[in-house]
């Protein structure tokens, strides 16, 4: 065998590129949780000593993650005053929570993901699966992060609009699902909007539809919003007029069992709007930066989710419309269409 040497060099940049994505990544978390891009945001270019009298951090500390926050072209750098700026479209995706373009949940995520690694190279052994429970906390908060932005710019505003006739109804009034609503933040947005609906979310863990019913507490939503600890395959109720799944239905063990609960409980006019990650049907449609986000978390965060519950079916985070079509006829519905899509989420309605 002949080796290129050329391409030998060519693919260990890429690798250390990666490596230096990887504790960047680690550095991005760190900066984060000490509020360093939000203070870089509202107080404009700043030295290190600047920056850590700000706040209140060790200077020699910040010193060397402003040089590598530089490095990764995350901020600018001046030579001649020495200081660092975080510009203000850089800003949108690392310091502004509100903004559509936010994107340091993902960090967080990843961050609890490598505190886990013992239990899932395990699981890599074994085959078990790994509960959602059983992940360290930031996961929770993280997810929460990478997708309420996402929330927040589509679903009132263009999600909901493309599917039939569901605006006008939530306008007017109807009871509406939330089925593995996590912390509620699509609940949440979905109540400020339609003030003449009452929604109910739904999760099969406790601790995050206890943090869900304190944010609706917090927004004076609780008279109309109410959180309960259910799984998809047995929540309660009837006549639903929307069930919604937002980027959940491929972390269930048996997604056919619950998009058929669905089918039972909803009004016979009703709709389910199933939000999941974009993907293509196959494989080789998904080799591209998306993907390969969607393929890691897949790896060690949804498909071990799946596989920890009963039928752990494991349809991962890239299943493709025509998979989740099929899972959706299985389960009874008879009209299934792509209503609409973001780059990273497509948007299926549902009909008996």
């Amino acid at each position: 065998m002949t080796i290129d040497m050329n391409k030998v060099e060519a693919f260990a940049g890429q690798i250390l590129g990666d490596q230096g994505a990887a504790i960047t990544a680690l550095l991005v978390h760190i900066g984060d949780k000490l509020g360093l891009y939000k203070a870089l945001q509202a107080g404009g270019p700043m030295t290190s000593i600047e920056l850590a009298d700000k706040t209140g951090t060790a200077e020699r500390y910040v010193r060397e993650w402003l040089a590598n926050q530089a490095a990764s072209g995350y901020l600018e750098y001046d030579a001649e005053t020495t200081r660092f700026a975080l510009p203000p479209e850089h800003a949108m995706v690392l310091a502004e929570e509100t903004s559509p373009a936010f994107m340091v949940g993902g960090f967080e995520s990843m961050a609890g993901l490598f505190r886990d690694e013992p239990q899932l190279t395990d699981a890599f052994r074994t085959g078990d699966g790994v509960g959602w429970h059983q992940h360290d906390a930031r996961l929770f908060r993280g997810v929460e992060r990478f997708f309420k932005p996402g929330y927040l710019a589509n679903l009132t505003s263009s999600w909901i609009p493309a599917l039939d006739g569901v605006e006008a109804k939530l306008a007017a009034g109807t009871l509406v699902a939330d089925v593995g609503c996590g912390h509620g933040a699509s609940t949440l947005v979905l109540a400020r909007t339609y003030p003449q609906s009452s929604f109910v979310g739904f999760d099969s863990h406790p601790e995050s539809i206890e943090v869900a019913r304190q944010r609706a507490e917090e927004e004076g939503l609780a008279d109309r919003v109410r959180f309960e600890v259910a799984s998809a395959q047995d929540f309660p109720g009837s006549d639903y007029g929307l069930i919604c799944f937002f980027d959940c239905l491929h972390d269930m063990g048996d997604p056919v069992g619950g998009a058929a609960r669905a089918h039972q409980t909803l009004a016979d006019d009703g709709a389910v709007m199933l939000v999941e990650p974009m993907a293509g049907d196959r494989l080789e449609d998904n080799l591209h930066p998306v993907g390969r986000l969607y393929y890691g978390f897949s790896t060690v965060c949804c498909t071990p989710a799946s596989l920890s519950q009963d039928v752990g079916l494991g349809l991962g985070a890239q299943a493709g419309e025509a998979r989740l079509t099929e899972v959706l006829n299985e389960a009874g519905f008879r009209r299934v269409r792509r209503a609409t899509e973001t780059p990273v989420n497509m948007v299926l309605e549902a009909r008996k």
